[in-house]
């Protein structure tokens, strides 16, 4: 037996997505940007995806722009910031992905001073903590729509609206939302008001790795120059066969509910058999298996007998393949949500993520509990 839990890692491939690159990569191999006609047929086919892409997640095509995935579609707005004259501050939550958390150490030394938004213990940012670290130079605020370790679902849409009422009578800062654990996840409004712009990418959702999006509620300066694809705002010759899979992923798991509430019920069961496990802990603690504050695609837990990463090599050993957290983080030796949250070394050191995808099954996550618990009990 083999069952892969840790889709936000990456997802499982969708052989059709696969299948698609594959083919637009030989059908349409010209250069989009050429002039002739293979060119302009390669042309259509992009705008074709971009439009597709679009509509799938409710939002003005003329905004979606190709990148090479979530990390420079979270950067593109940050680095917009280096066309500016004067220097200010940029406020990100105490939560963000190395994406954005590292690309924000960066512009402290550039002379950007970076304001760091705090974390509730259940591993929250709310509209409160946004406005009260805002000073009047901030430009940029950046909080991400689930958090990639605990599954915490931010409040994205109150935190839009309270920076808009900050913002009254001056100008806003640039809200940006990390949404690549949200998409096909959880129920996100990609249009909600005030979110200026967002970044997702494909292989979290089925697609090739290489090719994301970024949404820009509103044109940016960009720093990075070159020859001018994707509106000026992400030079480089486009990924074509990825944007045409990145689109028929996204309209598999947009364009009804069944996705995410196989999803759902598959996460409920998750959480209620780790929650009764012997000696494993679901963190936060005050997580139920019906919470619905945090994404069931994630699920972040503890127990008091192995390292984390002694507990997922024994797994891996049975076929049940989880990871410590974030696979950026893990690197690092660091998992910034249990920090943010003050969660004790001895609990962290414990601690393992278990993600799930639309296909994962009841009897997987059972047999995982099972083994789970007797590894856990020294009994395998």
């Amino acid at each position: 037996m083999s069952v892969y839990l840790d889709w936000a890692a990456t997802a499982v491939p969708d052989p059709d997505a696969i299948r698609l690159f594959s083919e637009t990569s030989l059908a349409n191999f010209a250069n989009p940007a050429s002039p002739h006609l293979p060119g302009k047929r390669s042309m259509d086919a992009l705008e074709t995806a971009r439009r597709r892409c679009a509509e799938a997640l409710n939002v003005p095509s003329r905004g979606v722009v190709f990148t090479s995935g979530g990390t420079e579609g979270d950067h593109l707005p940050v680095l917009s910031l280096l066309r500016r004259p004067v220097r200010g501050s940029i406020a990100i939550s105490a939560l963000e992905h190395p994406a954005m958390s590292e690309q924000a150490r960066a512009m402290e030394q550039l002379g950007f001073e970076v304001l760091r938004i705090p974390s509730s213990a259940e591993g929250f940012i709310t509209p409160e903590a946004v406005t009260s670290a805002l000073r009047p130079d901030t430009l940029l605020v950046a909080v991400l729509a689930v958090h990639n370790e605990s599954g915490a679902i931010q409040p994205v849409n109150e935190i839009a609206e309270a920076l808009s009422r900050a913002g009254q009578g001056g100008r806003k800062p640039h809200l940006h939302v990390d949404a690549v654990q949200a998409v096909g996840k959880v129920r996100f409004r990609f249009d909600a008001p005030g979110i200026d712009s967002f970044s997702i990418s494909a292989h979290k959702i089925g697609g090739p790795r290489g090719i994301g999006l970024l949404y820009l509620a509103k044109p940016l300066e960009p720093f990075l120059r070159g020859g001018g694809q994707e509106g000026g705002i992400r030079s480089g010759t486009v990924n074509l066969a990825g944007a045409v899979a990145l689109a028929h992923c996204l309209e598999r798991c947009l364009r009804s509910d069944d996705e995410i509430a196989r999803i759902e019920r598959a996460g409920t069961e998750l959480v209620r058999l780790l929650s009764s496990t012997p000696g494993v802990t679901v963190l936060p603690r005050g997580r139920t298996p019906a919470g619905r504050g945090y994404s069931p695609a994630i699920v972040q837990i503890t127990n008091d007998s192995l390292p984390g990463e002694v507990l997922v090599r024994v797994l891996s050993e049975r076929g049940f393949h989880i990871s410590t957290g974030s696979a950026c983080s893990s690197k690092r030796g660091r998992k910034n949500g249990l920090e943010s949250m003050n969660v004790g070394a001895d609990i962290a050191q414990n601690a393992v993520r278990v993600s799930i995808g639309h296909s994962t099954t009841i009897a997987e996550i059972e047999s995982f509990a099972e083994t789970l618990g007797s590894a856990v009990a020294g009994t395998l």
